[in-house]
């Protein structure tokens, strides 16, 4: 199961971006059909899901994301 964060996706994206080279929206991703976390803003209700990408031996090399409808 899904982490649920509740913050503004758009400010947890940037921070992502600050600490990953790699952060990209990818809607038909199959690391999104079992997401990391759930990122929802408590004020407009609105839902991303990001997953982190990682080789096999565990290195992550990227964060792929897409809002859920």
């Amino acid at each position: 199961m899904a982490t649920v964060i509740r913050r503004d996706a758009e400010k947890f994206l940037k921070e992502l971006r600050s600490h990953y080279g790699d952060v990209w929206r990818m809607p038909a991703s199959k690391y999104l059909s079992k997401p990391d976390f759930v990122v929802l803003d408590p004020k407009s209700g609105k839902k991303t899901k990001v997953s982190f990408v990682s080789l096999d031996d565990g290195e992550i090399v990227g964060v792929v994301y897409d809002e859920l409808g």
